[in-house]
């Protein structure tokens, strides 16, 4: 009865597209950039990406909903995506150890959907055409408003989004007794990053985006960590003067995604806006070190360019994504710094790339003796 009842709904791209769906309940607008996840699972996990904060994100596995939620398994404090896009939504679930019904977690953090979209329709739209703005209607507004209020929705390009996930306040995870300590600049960072320091007995200090270097170094870190995160990373002039500061100082350095394309920055090695973006858990990467393939999880919409990177007398390349060749990897010839595009933490999965995390530690080792 339920879905025979509910609200027309619409999808607004920028370029005047409309797709058509049902709204699941959730009365209202919600502007972004439109992208899409190929992931067949781990749907909680990526609405609570900080990676995804600003964006509407399309599911492009049929069916989303129908495990439900389990509150130990968000990777921030709240789901960050602007809006869903999906093709059938699950209104109940079949988990035995869920927390609750993806229905009533949207409820509870007022995220509009729309769902019955023509998703593989959709999704090959914005593969021909690229990444773009779109708006999510479930209350009945006028197209003409919608598109007047989409105009003035500002581009991802130049777009700093770092501050809107940050911590306010430093904090720590951890075990405070644990064997290494690790300085992490939060421009986005998922709790199973934290997780994973965890688990290789790291005390981390998470900073705000616009910590300093100094506040970084008075924590007495054997290592440093600059997250992954959303937005251009060309406007984090911030991160990047750490970053600096941070290899001047001569320390171990790892970066995430956004933190991989800040420390390309911090070197003079521009970054780009891809036309599309990898986003998914299924993404073929090649390690050209040890010449062995890895399956990532991958989210982002910004690269570093390639070219750039290969006329560095610093840097090499580490890792290469197989399907277009983009740069997936890197590290420094005379600096303890390395650092993925991809996400080794894998939250939901898989789990290839979780060995980066003990490289790091055992740089630090190096560095210690």
């Amino acid at each position: 009865m339920k879905y025979t009842t509910r609200q027309s709904a619409i999808l607004l791209l920028s370029d005047g597209t409309i797709f058509h769906g049902k709204s699941i309940g959730i009365e209202g607008t919600t502007f972004g950039e439109v992208c899409f996840n190929t992931g067949m699972t781990g749907y909680q996990e990526i609405f609570t990406d900080p990676s995804y904060f600003g964006q509407i994100m399309v599911a492009t596995n049929p069916h989303i909903g129908n495990y439900g939620v389990n509150d130990n398994e968000v990777d921030s404090n709240s789901i960050k995506i602007s809006g869903l896009v999906c093709k059938n939504f699950s209104f109940n679930y079949s988990r035995e150890d869920a927390s609750g019904s993806l229905e009533d977690y949207f409820k509870k953090e007022n995220l509009i959907c729309i769902s019955d979209v023509d998703t593989r329709a959709l999704v090959s739209y914005i593969r021909d055409n690229g990444a773009m703005n779109a708006v999510i209607c479930t209350d009945g507004t006028p197209i003409e408003e919608l598109k007047e209020a989409l105009a003035q929705t500002p581009d991802m390009k130049g777009l700093e989004l770092a501050s809107k996930v940050s911590t306010a306040e430093p904090y720590f995870w951890g075990n405070e007794n644990a064997k290494y300590r690790i300085s992490a600049l939060d421009l986005g960072i998922k709790y199973n990053i934290l997780r994973n320091f965890d688990q290789r007995d790291c005390y981390v200090k998470v900073f705000p985006y616009n910590a300093t270097f100094e506040e970084m170094v008075e924590f007495n870190p054997d290592g440093y960590f600059l997250s992954n995160g959303p937005g251009d990373p060309q406007p984090l002039v911030g991160a990047q003067e750490i970053a600096k500061s941070i290899l001047e100082a001569n320390k171990p350095l790892f970066g995430i995604c956004l933190g991989h394309q800040v420390i390309a920055l911090a070197h003079g090695i521009p970054t780009y806006k891809m036309f599309n973006g990898h986003r998914g858990i299924n993404h073929p990467v090649m390690n050209v070190i040890s010449g062995k393939g890895e399956i990532t999880s991958q989210n982002h919409g910004f690269a570093v360019e390639k070219e750039a990177l290969e006329n560095h007398p610093d840097f090499e390349i580490t890792h290469l994504h197989i399907n277009d060749g983009t740069i997936a990897g890197m590290r420094m010839k005379n600096k303890n710094c390395f650092s993925v595009q991809y996400h080794p933490e894998a939250s939901p999965g898989p789990h290839d790339a979780s060995y980066l995390f003990d490289e790091f530690i055992e740089r630090i080792q190096e560095a210690q003796k």
